[in-house]
């Protein structure tokens, strides 16, 4: 599958979604939670958008940080959670908020393609406790073969994903319509393999079906002298 052809079959996925939207990356969450531990005392959502994954990190942790870059996110994140004592929002960028160290657990979803990725890797896991635990979901640019054939196989795959959640909303509310800008992925997965080999060895890095790939690191824990 060529470049050309790979680039035509997402533009039409992309117009597809607009009639049948789905989350791609809530439809992760669960996997997420599964890779963290069963309790957290402080855990950080970076990219949160209007905050689904903080409301479900919350059911787990005694407190729970939403990151957003974009105004209207970050107030409609605060209006859904307004109930929950435990979260809050800030409308920050990533590399230059003032954040406190030592959080339990970090996500990132969608969001370091929109940053120098190296320097905002390093930003992420220098924000862990000792032992904490780092999930980048992230998007890639496709620059092999068999990173066009696994976006191949995503289309049909996107087309009964999309119908079907489209079929399970026609009693409930339309999805909440994405406001925060969004930027082409100019990062392949042999770049961002490179850059953990650096800065966060021993990561986990898997290629997921709907052009996602996931990160998952875990902090060293310190040693006594």
């Amino acid at each position: 599958m060529t470049a050309a052809v790979g680039q035509r079959a997402l533009a039409w996925c992309g117009a597809w979604n607009q009639a049948h939207p789905w989350d791609h990356n809530a439809h992760h969450h669960g996997w997420i939670e599964r890779h963290l531990p069963s309790h957290l005392n402080a855990a950080l959502d970076v990219g949160c958008g209007t905050g689904d994954l903080v409301r479900r990190l919350s059911r787990r942790a005694s407190h729970v940080t939403g990151l957003d870059a974009d105004p209207a996110s970050i107030d409609t994140a605060r209006r859904l959670s307004h109930e929950q004592h435990n979260v809050d929002f800030r409308c920050e960028d990533l590399l230059t908020a003032d954040l406190p160290s030592g959080y339990d657990a970090i996500t990132a979803l969608a969001v370091l393609h929109h940053v120098p990725f190296e320097p905002a890797l390093v930003r992420l896991r220098d924000l862990l406790t000792p032992g904490g635990t780092l999930i980048v979901l992230g998007v890639y640019r496709e620059e092999t073969p068999s990173d066009y054939l696994l976006s191949a196989a995503a289309v049909p795959a996107n087309l009964v994903m999309g119908t079907a959640k489209t079929r399970q909303r026609r009693s409930a509310q339309r999805p909440l319509a994405m406001t925060a800008p969004t930027a082409p992925t100019t990062t392949t997965l042999r770049e961002v393999r490179e850059v953990a080999h650096r800065q966060t060895p021993g990561a986990a890095l898997r290629r997921h079906l709907f052009w996602r790939y996931s990160l998952r690191y875990t902090a060293p824990l310190h040693v006594g002298r």
